[in-house]
């Protein structure tokens, strides 16, 4: 059971990181913005979808 709640957890967390650079993404003002977001994303294992 133990297992099955931290895998529930990590996929919550993933979701929520995906969102929040997603929503950034969106707010970003300049092309060298939004690659500097990316790279930073992709340093933390963000994976898009």
């Amino acid at each position: 059971m133990n297992s099955v709640t931290s895998t529930w957890r990590q996929r919550r967390q993933a979701a929520r990181t995906r969102r929040a650079i997603d929503a950034a993404l969106a707010r970003s003002s300049s092309p060298a913005m939004r690659d500097e977001l990316l790279t930073m994303a992709g340093a933390t294992s963000y994976v898009r979808r």
